[in-house]
């Protein structure tokens, strides 16, 4: 049998080229969870948040990603998406809907705009309507949905599994 030894905080591994995604979040209601997609952001090697609305990152959270993840506040997320699509960016909104494809199902583009909803009321039908694809997690359970920040974290996962360096 194999001795294994714990190693604390094993050195990042490379990339090749900077990630392609950007996270947009919805207005979220609290910085915990906000402070937990900015730590995923930092871990998984994505430079950059699209934040809508205030919010308040806390460092005991997020870590050391606070130095490393770029945010940037905009007031609606209308013009956001539109922008994003000018840029070239695939958006791909992570929500529950009529015609959404299942997370293990789906082939992220590397160029990649991850639009997450709020905790509460997700993606308005006006937001829906400007992107590209949409994603949702199968629940097996109750709730019937997932944490924003936990939801989040399975989608940026199965982009980094599928493009790993």
């Amino acid at each position: 049998m194999p001795h294994f030894e714990h190693i604390r905080h094993r050195p990042p591994t490379s990339l090749e080229a900077p990630r392609e995604m950007v996270v947009v979040l919805a207005p979220l209601r609290s910085s915990v969870n906000l402070s937990r997609i900015v730590r995923l952001c930092g871990c998984a090697g994505i430079q950059q948040i699209i934040q809508i609305g205030p919010g308040k990152v806390d460092r005991n959270i997020a870590r050391d990603a606070v130095d490393y993840v770029h945010i940037r506040q905009h007031r609606s997320l209308v013009p956001v998406l539109e922008d994003l699509a000018q840029q070239g960016y695939t958006r791909v909104g992570l929500e529950q809907t009529t015609h959404s494809q299942s997370l293990f199902e789906y082939r992220f583009p590397r160029k990649l705009a991850l639009i997450v909803g709020s905790e509460r009321e997700g993606l308005s039908a006006l937001e829906l309507q400007r992107v590209d694809a949409v994603v949702e997690i199968p629940v097996y359970g109750q709730p019937a949905s997932y944490n924003v920040a936990t939801a989040a974290t399975m989608a940026v996962y199965e982009y980094c599994k599928q493009y790993p360096s």
